[in-house]
């Protein structure tokens, strides 16, 4: 019997409704669950002299015939990171984002409950601190004055903020001289945190970062999972733009998370919008003491970044 590999990549999927996997991963299972129709097709190809060699020609098959499917059948999406991980999904873009971003049950047990954005900050700051040498602390929105009204400030501050150290490999010498010249030594980052992005929300949240971070020199949407074909390239198409950057978290290894957009980097603070953060949010007026301290010395105060400034 020929092997039918749409149809066992969807039977692969739907009967694992909710995890994703790479192609990689659903040829195995279609290696171990239909090992006659595998050994079938192995048999009638000169090129295919290893079981090795028919996983990687299933991968590709999965791989190629992926865009056709998808029409056919919407149910069918992925993921973009690479590799791209495939899954199964009766609910709609927005749906999923809601689902995502739902309050985790209080009954769920610590292992077994649903990633909450506020899972997502001490990650980035474990990214952050071990592969780009930047010092994060939490902005947090409950502790606005929301002058405005409910909801003005989701797109006013943004979840993070971080100092990075310019000058830390430097010598003294060269330290002292620059403090002397008043010479920037110090990027300030920005960061707006989501745990899902896909077409309905990218660029909402694209534009919220836009709002939020553009203070900064760097800006960053960060995302826990990136899905949906052509999201990616829509945050491409924004980040050419606006300069705002875009992070893919790794949350089981955070500091295997990525740079998958680079921010452009703004040369100078705005500090008109420094000030309105600092009148909306207390969070943010120990940022700029912590900045301000730093200018003074020249050196990371590590006491005042110990712990995470976020609330579970």
């Amino acid at each position: 019997m020929a092997l039918q590999i749409k149809k066992r990549t969807l039977d692969c999927l739907m009967a694992q409704a909710g995890q994703s996997f790479t192609a990689r991963e659903i040829a195995h299972w279609i290696f171990a669950h239909f090992p006659k129709e595998c050994a079938a097709k192995k048999a009638a190809s000169n090129k295919l002299q290893s079981d090795e060699q028919l996983l990687t020609q299933l991968a590709a098959e999965i791989a190629a015939g992926r865009p056709a499917w998808q029409e056919k059948h919407p149910q069918l999406k992925t993921t973009e990171e690479r590799p791209r991980h495939y899954y199964w999904s009766e609910l709609d873009a927005a749906t999923e984002v809601e689902v995502a971003e739902a309050p985790a049950s209080s009954a769920a047990s610590d292992t077994a409950r649903q990633l909450a954005e506020c899972d997502l900050y001490p990650m980035i700051m474990d990214y952050l601190r071990a592969e780009q040498d930047v010092y994060a602390m939490r902005i947090d929105e409950k502790r606005s004055s929301n002058k405005s009204g409910s909801g003005a400030n989701e797109w006013l501050h943004p979840d993070m903020v971080g100092l990075e150290d310019l000058s830390s490999d430097w010598g003294r010498p060269l330290r002292d001289c620059v403090k002397v010249m008043a010479e920037q030594c110090l990027r300030l980052w920005s960061f707006e945190a989501k745990l899902l992005l896909n077409r309905s929300n990218a660029r909402k949240s694209y534009f919220q970062a836009v709002s939020n971070s553009s203070w900064a020199h760097m800006g960053y949407l960060v995302a826990a999972r990136i899905e949906g074909d052509g999201t990616l390239k829509e945050l491409r198409m924004l980040a050419a733009t606006h300069g705002i950057g875009v992070m893919l978290l790794d949350t089981e290894t955070p500091t295997e998370s990525q740079i998958i957009i680079p921010a452009r980097e703004r040369q100078q603070i705005d500090w008109e919008m420094c000030n309105r953060l600092a009148e909306e949010n207390p969070d943010f007026v120990e940022f700029l003491a912590r900045v301000r301290r730093f200018h003074q010395t020249r050196e990371i105060n590590r006491n005042d970044w110990a712990k995470p400034s976020y609330e579970v």
